[in-house]
């Protein structure tokens, strides 16, 4: 199956210069911790409440700091033709809840997370994946 079978395709989205409170106000009303970050339909990074708090609070950055202050630029992402089993090894390996999807011309096309694995995908496909996320340690970047 590929991840264009069940990943989502409306995706929130920010821009580099928005404020990372818009973010925040995002992740809060889309009950999701992170939200990519685009300039125009190009993937350029991800913000996750974890950037905002650990590498945003705790260096005394406020609510009006751009988003490309704190966002993750180096972003591990999946294709729309990749194998879900593929995406579940990726995404537990990098200890990540969600991966976004880029199509063949590096646009963003969706979003695909350990839900959307659970609830369309093979069950082994998501315990693969919640087994790396739910390991202690890694990077948490995305």
């Amino acid at each position: 199956m590929k991840v264009s079978e069940v990943m989502t395709r409306d995706v929130q989205t920010v821009r580099p210069d928005q404020r990372v409170q818009d973010a925040a106000s995002f992740m809060l009303s889309a009950d999701a911790g992170s939200i990519p970050v685009t300039d125009g339909d190009r993937l350029i990074g991800m913000i996750t409440d974890r950037d905002i708090a650990v590498r945003g609070v705790a260096k005394g950055y406020g609510p009006d700091t751009p988003v490309r202050e704190l966002m993750t630029g180096d972003v591990i992402c999946a294709r729309d033709t990749d194998e879900v089993e593929d995406i579940a090894s990726k995404m537990s390996e990098a200890q990540v809840r969600r991966l976004p999807v880029i199509d063949d011309q590096e646009r963003l096309c969706g979003i695909v997370s350990l839900g959307d694995l659970s609830r369309e995908a093979d069950d082994d496909c998501a315990s693969e994946a919640l087994e790396g996320v739910s390991e202690p340690g890694g990077q948490h970047q995305q």
